[in-house]
């Protein structure tokens, strides 16, 4: 899964408009017009027409905090979205935004299909480095994502 991938199923999950998608990238600091967000959006033969940085999906999950929960002040968040990370800091980023508990996560994902236990969920979510991190897989966010849908969709 890329990071245009990941953009998509969040942006369906959430049901987020274009003109809402510029506000978040402008709130994380990234200027946008619809025009570049639909391509971001838009695939042709196995390719997005301008592929999304690390840096870009970053600024994005900052923005959509931003936009659900407030500026804090004197807060500026470092980038840390590297290629081995991007689901697991996608997962914590989507649960502050959105004000979930693990509770809430371990729910998402069984009505999705998937059965975690908390201590795995809690893993997953820890800064890397740690010594209990675990790396997420492409499986867990995409059923994550789906719960997401189901939930904010329905």
């Amino acid at each position: 899964m890329n990071n245009n991938d990941r953009l998509t199923r969040l942006r369906y999950a959430l049901n987020i408009k274009d003109a809402d998608m510029v506000e978040i990238f402008k709130m994380g600091g990234v200027t946008l017009s619809r025009k570049d967000i639909q391509k971001l959006l838009n695939k042709q033969d196995d390719a997005y027409e301008l592929e999304l940085s690390h840096e870009y999906l970053e600024r994005f999950l900052n923005g959509l905090i931003t936009s659900q929960r407030g500026v804090r002040d004197g807060f500026e968040p470092q980038m840390e979205l590297n290629e081995e990370n991007a689901n697991n800091l996608l997962l914590k980023k989507v649960k502050i935004a959105l004000s979930l508990t693990s509770e809430d996560m371990l729910e998402l994902l069984s009505e999705a299909g998937v059965e975690i236990s908390k201590s795995e969920l809690s893993a997953v979510l820890r800064k890397e480095g740690h010594r209990n991190y675990k790396p997420c897989g492409d499986r867990y966010v995409r059923n994550f994502l789906k719960g997401l849908t189901l939930r904010y969709r329905a």
